[in-house]
């Protein structure tokens, strides 16, 4: 009899939004037989905040999961309503591509992925407590108590857990609106010794689109040059559809700061700590009150519905002040409200408990990814769960764990800050967060990470081949622009005059190219014969970008060699950090704590200064107890 028929799985990934869902692809692509929990399977990868994928950081986590042989790029691309690149005019450090999704239209793909493959088997379920033996994981329990015995589980419950929803002074048990929450599982991790807080998020109201009067709002269209996630040929090209610009008002302003006292969060009912980068309406009404308005964006839903999403526009205040909060707005003043804002508080376990795998540092095979680890959106929780299933493999072949470095990634970073620094507030990637972000771009991705996608396993022949011959023709490229001329004809001249450049003498192609106002565009007007060659579009803007800001990347480089230095020493697993001299004991409790694998993992933990690491430096070669590699 087959193994699932007796609930018998390698793994458990429970919760089926963005991180699960990768987790659970991974997993299954790798071979392994994999049981995927949800509370609901009509809202497999659901977007229950706005319907979009990407944006200024993210962007560059969804190609990196692309690259890595992920799914979510290929979903945004199969499901967009716009795309749009962000920052077009910067430079491509900060360059975003950001996705507008047809909401349904994404879940329904990501549900057609995970149910076509043969390894993964969607269960309705809640699960509330999980089952360790001998220190590993050997099976989780469901509301029912129906056991599936399994060696990994890989926990995904986003704002599920231990979730209570508010919408003014009221509030009621619920992961998401019109969702239940997962009850039980927090006092099973609590029993377990996992240390559990609160963190707190929120969403806008939905409004009827037939109630909303465009013509007082500016247009906010997607590009006519599309760029997608997906690194694969033959992405979809649709039909784009806009979002628009409103913005609040000083009577948007008069009435929330009337009604701060119906709000959970300033009257003490919420405990968790909110997103920094993302606040409520009110928050920011009460934190920027100099501003006399702030913009709220416009979005749809999907093709097959009439809601749209008021971005910028999150709250906990009751409904009906939403409803005359909204009426403020430019183009709402007959706004339908569809669903109320609300504000929702979960349990998350903070990852200082975890490596870099994302496996609990003592519960072996039980994996944390997404927001139950304090982070806060899809692209963040999606890198998670494709880490988290691609080790959880790992562990079960008794393999090395993908451990990706802070100079390789967004995703090494974003892991790296969760598992070192003592989050307390949802984390959300910013480009800031990266000291390496003109090494990282999203347009790199897959020249950093595909290699160890198809070394692991999820990047077959195929894409690997596609992937080399682009690398080839990069290289040749290159090579050419930087051994062909132009001269410095009046022909020339004339066209370079329109970008303010002009040539004394003949130089190379190459050269050219690295002057601010030329781009490789320019170069086709001034050096037709040799430029209309079909150069791919994304061979050629590589190239163009490795020659510009070639300077720039060598210095970067030289940074990444440098802190790699700190990352050869290794720290024994045993080392006794109460017991070291001339180390406070905030420093000392906190290295106990997070027990860094290395001295540049000890360096970049919150509070640790420069002076504790040159004493731990010392400490460990004098006692002969750091190795180098």
């Amino acid at each position: 009899m087959m193994n699932y028929l007796n609930n018998v799985y390698d793994v458990i990934v429970v919760g089926a939004g963005h991180a699960g869902c990768e987790a659970a692809l991974a997993c299954a692509r790798l071979g392994m037989k994999v049981v995927l929990a949800t509370l609901n399977v009509e809202n497999i990868a659901l977007q229950p905040c706005n319907p979009a994928i990407g944006g200024p950081a993210k962007s560059t986590l969804v190609r990196e999961i692309a690259a890595l042989g992920g799914e979510m790029g290929e979903a945004a691309d199969a499901t967009y309503l716009q795309m749009k690149t962000l920052n077009s005019s910067k430079g491509p450090a900060v360059r975003a591509l950001r996705a507008q999704s047809d909401k349904r239209e994404y879940s329904d793909y990501m549900r057609h992925v995970i149910e076509k493959n043969e390894n993964i088997y969607v269960r309705q379920a809640c699960i509330t407590d999980l089952i360790v033996e001998g220190g590993g994981i050997v099976g989780a329990v469901d509301e029912f108590g129906i056991e599936f015995k399994v060696n990994a589980a890989i926990l995904t419950t986003g704002t599920s857990l231990a979730g209570r929803i508010f919408v003014g002074l009221k509030s009621y048990s619920a992961g998401r609106l019109g969702e239940q929450a997962a009850i039980g599982l927090s006092d099973s991790l609590r029993k377990l010794g996992i240390n559990l807080k609160k963190l707190k998020t929120g969403t806008p109201p939905r409004v009827d689109s037939r109630t909303i009067d465009y013509s007082k709002m500016d247009i906010q269209p997607g590009d006519e040059v599309l760029n997608f996630y997906s690194f694969k040929p033959n992405r979809p090209v649709r039909k784009q559809y806009p979002c628009y610009l409103t913005r609040t008002n000083e009577e948007t302003h008069k009435i929330i700061r009337d009604n701060l006292d119906k709000s959970p969060m300033f009257q003490g009912l919420i405990q968790g700590v909110g997103p920094r980068y993302c606040p409520s309406i009110e928050d920011k009404v009460v934190r920027f009150h100099e501003n006399p308005s702030h913009h709220i964006f416009i979005e749809p839903e999907g093709l097959g519905t009439y809601e749209v999403y008021i971005q910028g526009f999150s709250s906990s205040l009751p409904a009906d002040v939403q409803v005359k909060m909204l009426r403020t707005l430019p183009g709402l003043e007959n706004a339908h409200v569809i669903k109320p804002a609300y504000a929702v508080e979960y349990d998350y376990v903070p990852a200082v408990q975890t490596s870099h795998s994302l496996m609990s540092k003592t519960i072996q095979g039980l994996f944390f990814a997404g927001q139950i680890n304090g982070t806060s959106g899809y692209e963040e929780a999606a890198a998670q769960g494709l880490i988290a299933g691609i080790n959880a493999c790992n562990y079960l072949n008794g393999s090395d764990m993908l451990e990706l470095s802070r100079s390789s990634s967004y995703i090494g970073t974003l892991i790296d800050d969760l598992v070192t620094k003592d989050i307390q507030d949802p984390y959300r990637m910013l480009t800031s967060r990266s000291e390496y972000r003109l090494l990282l771009r999203q347009d790199n991705a897959d020249t950093r990470l595909t290699p160890i996608g198809h070394k692991v396993g999820l990047v077959d022949e195929t894409q690997f081949n596609i992937f080399k011959t682009k690398q080839e023709n990069i290289e040749k490229e290159i090579a050419r622009l930087e051994s062909e001329k132009v001269s410095a004809t009046d022909e020339v001249n004339s066209v370079l005059a329109k970008y303010g450049e002009r040539l004394e003498k003949g130089v190379r192609l190459a050269d050219l190219l690295k002057r601010p106002n030329i781009s490789y565009e320019v170069l086709k007007e001034i050096h037709p014969e040799t430029m209309e060659l079909g150069v791919a579009r994304d061979v050629y803007e590589q190239a163009e970008i490795l020659i510009k800001y070639d300077g720039y990347l060598k210095r970067q480089q030289v940074q990444v060699e440098q802190a790699s230095k700190l990352d050869k020493f290794k720290i024994p697993e045993n080392i006794d950090y109460m017991s070291i001299e001339h180390i406070s004991s905030e420093t000392k409790e906190k290295l106990d704590k997070i027990r860094p694998k290395t001295l540049a993992q000890a360096s970049r933990i919150g509070g640790v200064k420069p002076a504790d690491i040159s004493i731990l430096m010392v400490l460990l070669e004098k006692h002969k107890l750091c190795s180098k590699n």
